[in-house]
This record gives C-alpha cells, sequence and structure tokens, in this order.
C-alpha cells in the first residue's frame, strides 16, 4: 500500500485547513486509517483515527472540537479537517493504514505510513 498525504500549508492561528491522504495498492475499505504528527524536535503523536467502516473515530486531547477525520472509499481517501489551528499544531502530519481495521492511537499498530505534510500555524 502507498500513501500519499497532501493538503499542508502554512496559515494563521485561528484558520482552518484540511489534509488528506490518498491510498493505492489494496482495497481502501478494509484500512482503518490514522493521522499523526510530528513537531521538530519531538517524538510522533497520535492526532486521530478512523475505523474501517467509518463507525469508530478517535481523537487526541488536543484536537478534540477542533479536527475532523473522513473518509472517502469511493476515493480510497481520508481527510483530515483542522479548524481553529494553533501554534502548537505546527508539524509535518503523517496519515497511517491499519490492517487490522481499527484505526488506533498506538503507531506501533499501523502497518503502512505515507511521507507527510507540513502544517505551519504562525500567531
Amino acid at each position: 500500500v502507498q500513501l500519499q498525504a497532501s493538503g499542508g500549508g502554512s496559515v494563521q492561528a485561528g484558520d482552518s485547513l484540511r489534509v488528506s491522504c490518498v491510498a493505492s495498492g489494496r482495497p481502501f475499505s478494509t484500512l482503518g486509517m490514522g493521522w499523526f504528527r510530528q513537531a521538530a524536535g519531538k517524538d510522533r503523536e497520535f492526532v486521530a483515527a478512523i475505523s474501517w467502516n467509518g463507525k469508530t473515530a478517535n481523537y487526541a486531547d488536543s484536537v478534540k472540537g477542533r479536527f475532523t477525520i473522513s473518509r472517502d472509499d469511493a476515493k480510497s481517501t481520508v481527510h483530515l479537517q483542522m479548524n481553529s489551528l494553533k501554534p502548537e499544531d505546527t508539524a509535518v502530519y503523517l496519515c497511517a493504514g491499519d490492517l487490522g481495521g481499527w484505526g488506533t492511537e498506538t503507531a506501533e499498530d499501523y502497518d503502512y505510513w505515507g511521507q507527510g505534510t507540513q502544517v505551519t500555524v504562525s500567531s
């Protein structure tokens, strides 16, 4: 499976941005999908995840109420809508695919990783 993330950019605090990840190489509808982020000099951290059927979504406490994960199986794409962005959201955002189908909060559970897209939020 190949994952290609896009949609990052530079925005002001309070702005919105949507990042997307397109999957290819196997049936997308069986994969749990997750978003993680890694800021410069920091460890990778969980952001959001969605189950294979779209019925379960989980979020890090730091983004709850501001970010929304969704999936479009017809386009083999997972989106992360980010609203009310803060400077502390600045990071490389990486998408990941989970063969187990559930999309967990644990990076080690994921089998496939994309290359990431940079999101920079200035104050």
